[in-house]
């Protein structure tokens, strides 16, 4: 299981990297640029906190389709994480930029990535078209994971 990275922690190492000019903004936005390619009238920001294992971390038994494509967006993104071409810390999926398209609704990664760079946006393509694929129960939202996502 990956550790639990709260969001001030998160914005403090994202604060680090953009200070030392190794973060591009648009790296923070890609996911959410193609979760709206997929679903243009849903705001991408809907599915952090859903389930167990939608945004910071992940635990526990998916509550539903939906969370399951979280579970599996982090496990490939782990995977991702042990390729040999992606160094440890500047290649951190969640912060790594790559080249995708996006037409008629569907997102294309681009051929010119590096394999490091493929992985991340793969595994942001697939959960992407798994969100628009899955229903969105509100009952589902903000659970509290030390009771609702046991694992």
């Amino acid at each position: 299981m990956l550790p639990v990275m709260h969001p001030k922690s998160l914005l403090l190492l994202l604060t680090a990297y953009a200070a030392h000019g190794s973060l591009q903004p648009q790296a923070l936005w890609q996911f959410g640029r193609m979760i709206t390619c997929t679903q243009p009238d849903v705001n991408p920001f809907m599915y952090n906190n859903y389930g167990c294992w939608c945004g910071l971390g992940g635990t526990g038994t998916p509550k539903d389709d939906l969370d399951r494509c979280c579970e599996v967006h982090d496990l490939c993104y782990r995977a991702s994480r042990h390729l040999p071409e992606c160094r440890p810390i500047i290649d951190v999926p969640y912060i790594k930029v790559y080249i995708f398209s996006c037409t008629n609704g569907q997102v294309s990664c681009s051929a010119s990535n590096d394999v490091c760079q493929a992985s991340v946006c793969e595994c942001d393509r697939v959960a992407a078209n798994c969100f628009a694929q899955s229903t969105y129960n509100p009952e589902n939202n903000n659970l509290d994971p030390k009771t609702h996502c046991i694992t």
